[in-house]
């Protein structure tokens, strides 16, 4: 049994980030860039107006001055206006200044009386005016490879004429679920049946990190079937199977990859939820191998397979880790355990409340949670203290 630390770091070691892809910018939209991409036009690109008014020149401007408006320029095509001392060219919000004026008064600060407007208030030199460049150089870096592509982020490449960007490539993943106990959704119950479940659970967390789910089976503890359902899933680049990592008789997986040639690089990780834990590959195939109790499978998705499959899709070393902050913890704990422990619960206006039975099955109490809290063997804390928490949502 390794340290979670060595487990990460092993995986991490292992996987390799996958060919980068070419797609459009809305289609790239929480993929991670695979190359930096650097401003090809300044924001803004021209001298314009930032409200609707007249365009002026400064220096001809004082409280009760009259001045000639010699015409109008609109948002859109450049009309190459002109103007001198004692002129101005009415404008509007974004529309590019004409040649000699330096400064735009508000149409609310004059009086309109004809072809001539009356100033009312002193105007400053370059006063609601949008320089060129003021908020973007050309040549400055908008997206570092590793970046995730935000919203606003799309805005801003699309800004600079990028109708498409490169992004990390695609994982293609397959999903396993073990167990004689398991009932697919529809079916009728059993004395000593429960539903499956897991792999909802772990379709939705492969999807939230952005792998594509290309194949979901489940196998009842059977070794032959299990290998012939690996068989099909070893051409994805992700593995997971839910349950049979134990070291029970019926905990049948490890000896199932090992016939098609798998290897095992993790047996047993130690952590809590989530002691029994596999890790291995088949030639360009991850395979991991979570436990079949939900919240160990969560907690085991979170600190291992997310950050594996974040960096084939080429996340910056920082995207790999769960968001953490800090939080005031509600009640007193401590980890009597030899594992450390991984407390679930909920993180809400600064503050962090253990939720439900920190047991391993407690699906409902993982459910109404938000946050995990991190206690190392032998640590105690207490009420009031502030502790740094993992968000997951």
């Amino acid at each position: 049994m390794i340290s979670e630390e060595e487990a990460r770091s092993k995986i991490l070691e292992t996987v390799r980030r996958l060919p980068a892809r070419r797609l459009s910018i809305l289609q790239a939209l929480d993929r991670f860039a695979a190359k930096d991409y650097f401003a090809q036009l300044p924001l803004p690109n021209f001298d314009n107006s930032a409200m609707d008014g007249y365009a002026v020149v400064a220096s001809s401007c004082a409280l009760g001055k009259k001045l000639r408006v010699i015409g109008e320029q609109p948002a859109g095509l450049d009309r190459q206006l002109r103007i001198s001392i004692g002129e101005a060219v009415r404008i509007f919000t974004g529309a590019p200044m004409p040649a000699g004026a330096d400064a735009i008064v508000m149409q609310e600060d004059v009086t309109r009386d004809g072809d001539e407007i009356v100033v009312n208030v002193d105007v400053d030199l370059g006063e609601f005016v949008r320089r060129r460049g003021c908020d973007l150089g050309e040549g400055q870096r908008i997206l570092a490879a590793g970046d995730r592509i935000c919203p606003t982020v799309l805005a801003l490449l699309a800004s600079q004429g990028f109708s498409d960007v490169m992004v990390g490539g695609e994982v293609s993943a397959a999903i396993i679920s073990t167990g004689d106990e398991l009932v697919r959704l529809g079916e009728k119950l059993q004395p000593g049946q429960i539903y499956e479940s897991n792999s909802m659970l772990l379709q939705g967390l492969l999807q939230n990190c952005g792998a594509a789910v290309r194949l979901m089976k489940h196998c009842r503890d059977d070794e032959e079937l299990l290998t012939k359902a690996l068989k099909r899933a070893i051409e994805h680049r992700v593995v997971i199977i839910s349950g049979g990592v134990s070291v029970g008789e019926r905990d049948i997986v490890k000896s199932a990859l090992q016939s098609l040639g798998a290897k095992i690089d993790i047996w047993r990780v130690a952590i809590k939820p989530g002691k029994p834990f596999l890790f291995g590959h088949i030639g360009e195939c991850a395979l991991f191998g979570l436990p079949g109790n939900p919240v160990s499978a969560f907690v085991t998705f979170l600190q291992f397979v997310r950050p594996a499959i974040l960096k084939m899709m080429s996340a910056s070393e920082t995207d790999l880790e769960l968001r953490k902050i800090s939080a005031r913890l509600i009640v007193d704990l401590t980890n009597d355990g030899d594992r450390p422990h991984y407390i679930r619960g909920k993180f809400e206006d600064g503050n962090f409340t253990p939720v439900g039975r920190q047991e391993s099955h407690a699906l409902f109490g993982l459910s109404q949670s938000n946050a995990l809290l991190r206690l190392a063997v032998g640590e105690s804390v207490n009420q009031g203290d502030i502790v740094e928490v993992q968000i997951w949502n």
